[in-house]
């Protein structure tokens, strides 16, 4: 059976299509993320397909050509642009004498390659092993021997086995270290709430400018390269908008077509920065000739992560590239939809500022409340959930609150403590209608 090699990083590059030859456009992204991973391509290979093979993915013709063109170049790894069942992958690795990776894999090993936080590696980790627990029956021969020698002959644990249970192990150990980070990341949105203090969060697919945009906004030096997934761990920075006003900017980790599960799953707290955002930039490189189908991909991930119901404001990128002079489009309500910009000119940043500043004002709430001597459990949730501008005591012991709160806030306060102004206008929902 076939043993890994160590090394290999001379690949040919396996493009699969489903129903017909697959587009230009994610066969140069595929080869993206593998110069991305480091890998030096030797050679590409189009398959089209009626139906997948159950056994390799692709038929014994393409199969025969495959292992021709390995040969030819000498390579040692096959990048298969789909995700192998570890079935195939084990079959494709037998047949070829080669380390297979699929897509997900690829992924996987640029997220591992970009990590520098402890959080980041910690979630990359736990990426990796949930991968790798399906598919420890691959092509190591080791694996499927029993323990020997002497002292340990005799009834045992494969070596398979070991493997698994260590990895167990490790996924509980993680898991814990994530969930004690992911209650300080709770404390601290809490903390922001608290001080009234909303996170605005750029969203988008990978190499569309995020973090370009990101520095532009908040004179920060997250890393910036023309490549995918430049940066991996979320970032975190004061912005002041106009008038005064202050929200926090969170650039998060790119998105990208086919996001593996694993990254998803293993990204919970990361995401719950966009999560808990009042409001979403979906920063779009207005350049990239595939921009409708990379949005369609980002709006797919934005449901999946539970994040497609929050106010969204499109973010054209680049539209120096175009010619484009920085602009604002409307939505039929009237609120901002769309802002075009360049983040490496600086040309509409002020616009967006004013764009941002806009939508935070349309989810504030403010009003007076009066509360008598029963309701302290209700004073303590303003006082943790709002802004008290001012509070004076009543002669019947109660109190008269100034406040303003986020408009979630009030509503689900509303509903369940029936909190009532005695003097404010009823929330509109413009803001929220307008996407």
């Amino acid at each position: 059976m076939f043993e890994r090699p160590e090394g290999g990083e001379k690949a040919i590059a396996v493009h699969i299509g489903i129903g017909g030859a697959p587009g230009q456009d994610a066969r140069t992204e595929f080869e993206s993320l593998a110069v991305a991973a480091g890998a030096e391509l030797a050679g590409r290979l189009v398959c089209p397909l009626r139906s997948p093979n159950p056994r390799h993915l692709i038929g014994r013709g393409k199969l025969d050509e495959l292992r021709a063109l390995a040969e030819e170049t000498c390579a040692s790894l096959i990048l298969v642009n789909h995700s192998l069942t570890p079935g195939q992958e084990r079959n494709l690795e037998r047949a070829l004498q080669l380390r297979v990776i699929d897509r997900a894999g690829l992924i996987l090993d640029i997220f591992a390659l970009r990590a520098r936080t402890f959080e980041g590696k910690l979630q990359v980790e736990l990426a990796q092993l949930e991968h790798l627990s399906t598919r420890l029956v691959r092509g190591w021969t080791h694996l499927e021997r029993q323990k020997g020698g002497i002292g340990l002959r005799g009834p045992g644990e494969t070596q398979l086995e070991t493997d698994r249970r260590l990895i167990g192990q490790r996924l509980r150990q993680l898991k814990g270290r994530m969930s004690r980070l992911a209650s300080r990341r709770d404390l601290g949105r809490a903390q922001r709430r608290k001080q009234s203090m909303p996170t605005v969060s750029l969203v988008g697919y990978t190499n569309a400018g995020k973090s370009t945009l990101f520095n532009r906004l908040t004179s920060a030096d997250v890393m910036v390269a023309d490549q995918l997934f430049a940066t991996l761990d979320p970032t975190l920075r004061r912005l002041e908008l106009p008038a005064g006003a202050e929200c926090v900017l969170a650039d998060t980790v790119g998105f990208v077509s086919d996001l593996p599960h694993e990254l998803v799953a293993a990204f919970q707290s990361t995401l719950e920065e966009t999560r808990g955002a009042r409001l979403l930039l979906h920063v779009i490189d207005a350049s990239d000739p595939a921009r409708d189908k990379r949005i369609a991909d980002v709006e797919d991930v934005l449901h999946e992560i539970g994040a497609d119901h929050l106010p969204l404001v499109q973010v054209f990128n680049k539209a120096d590239i175009l010619g484009a002079d920085p602009r604002v489009d409307h939505a039929d309500t009237g609120m901002p939809r769309r802002v075009w910009l360049s983040a490496a000119t600086g040309a509409g940043v002020d616009v967006l500022l004013g764009v941002v500043a806009q939508y935070l004002h349309q989810d504030i709430v403010r009003g007076t409340v009066r509360l008598d001597i029963s309701e302290g459990r209700l004073r303590s949730l303003l006082y943790n959930r709002a802004q008290v501008l001012s509070e004076t005591e009543l002669a019947d012991g109660g109190w008269r609150l100034d406040v303003e709160l986020d408009r979630r806030d009030y509503e689900s306060l509303r509903r369940r403590e029936n909190l009532s102004f005695a003097a404010a206008e009823p929330p509109d929902h413009t803001a929220r209608s307008a996407n």
